[in-house]
């Protein structure tokens, strides 16, 4: 904030402090919240914005600010909630303080062990909230852009706002591309013949949101894809580059779509060639699955690359 402290210009930075870990303080903290406005549901997952402590409000924001939402009433959140119900150990697991280790998929990794982990995750239902969305039985009503269900073929796709963005902070924008086809797991899966695909759709997520948000340009917005994933469907994240560069867009997390799609150019091959033919490092949690059955095993058996 700008403004004057005894006539002298000064500017005050507020950030949020973290938060206490004492299981005294969480234990009361659900208890905390007066008022909560639900953003949406699906499957096991729900997301909500709330605030915290008394019920007084504040003006609605002005000009598009960050107050409020959009500036239709007086609530203002200070604070985003994602429920997952009923949970699953690998829920747990995966939002659980944990060590982190920096590991190397090769080509064989991927090929023996990586790739049946995640046909077996495939395998027990953990995408029916994206097959919900993909065939307009959920969130229908938010989607900002899609191909005509079902006429695409292969490359059928559909925009729409990640559960993790509050839907009224632009400098925070964040969405999320579903491609239609099943078959389409990771960015292993890309291929050299996946190219015109891929700079089509890219172009159609860049003109959308631009197109939806107009005060958000084009050279505003970056697009990248996770590896590891959190779930096995292909899906694209697109952000403002003014969005703080948490653990989800670091480096062994992160993977640009236009580095992927240079990569794919460049690979010697024919059409087929793709990106399961490169070693690919990463960061994984020491409770994920992915170690404990996978790289740790590798690791002490002296047969990893790390």
């Amino acid at each position: 904030m700008h403004g004057a402290i005894d006539g002298r210009p000064a500017v005050l930075v507020v950030e949020r402090a973290p938060f206490p870990a004492s299981a005294s303080y969480l234990g009361r903290l659900p208890a905390s919240l007066a008022r909560v406005r639900n953003l949406g549901a699906n499957d096991v997952y729900s997301w909500s914005m709330a605030r915290t402590g008394g019920d007084d409000v504040l003006p609605p924001a002005q000009g598009g600010g960050v107050g409020g939402d959009n500036g239709e009433d007086d609530f203002v959140a200070d604070l985003k909630i994602n429920l997952i119900y009923p949970c699953t150990p690998a829920h747990v697991k995966k939002y659980s303080k944990q060590g982190v280790r920096l590991v190397t998929e090769t080509p064989a990794i991927y090929r023996d062990a990586v790739r049946p982990y995640m046909h077996s995750k495939r395998e027990q239902g953990r995408l029916n909230w994206v097959f919900n969305i993909i065939e307009g039985n959920r969130e229908a009503e938010d989607v900002i852009y899609r191909t005509r269900l079902g006429e695409a073929g292969d490359e059928g796709f559909l925009l729409l706002p990640d559960l993790n963005w509050d839907r009224s902070t632009l400098d925070a924008l964040h969405l999320l591309a579903l491609v239609e086809r099943r078959d389409m797991w990771s960015l292993r899966d890309l291929k050299k013949k996946h190219i015109p695909w891929l700079e089509h759709m890219r172009a159609k997520l860049v003109s959308a949101t631009a197109s939806t948000y107009p005060s958000v340009e084009a050279d505003q917005l970056k697009l990248y894809v996770h590896y590891q994933p959190t779930y096995y469907h292909f899906h694209i994240h697109i952000v403002h580059v003014a969005l703080e560069a948490g653990a989800t867009q670091a480096t062994g997390k992160a993977v640009g779509l236009d580095g992927i799609i240079e990569t794919l150019k460049v690979m010697a091959g024919d059409d087929e060639a793709g990106m399961d033919g490169v070693s690919m490092s990463y960061t994984l949690g020491e409770a994920s699955e992915l170690w404990t059955d996978v790289f740790e095993p590798l690791k002490k058996s002296g047969r990893a690359s790390r």
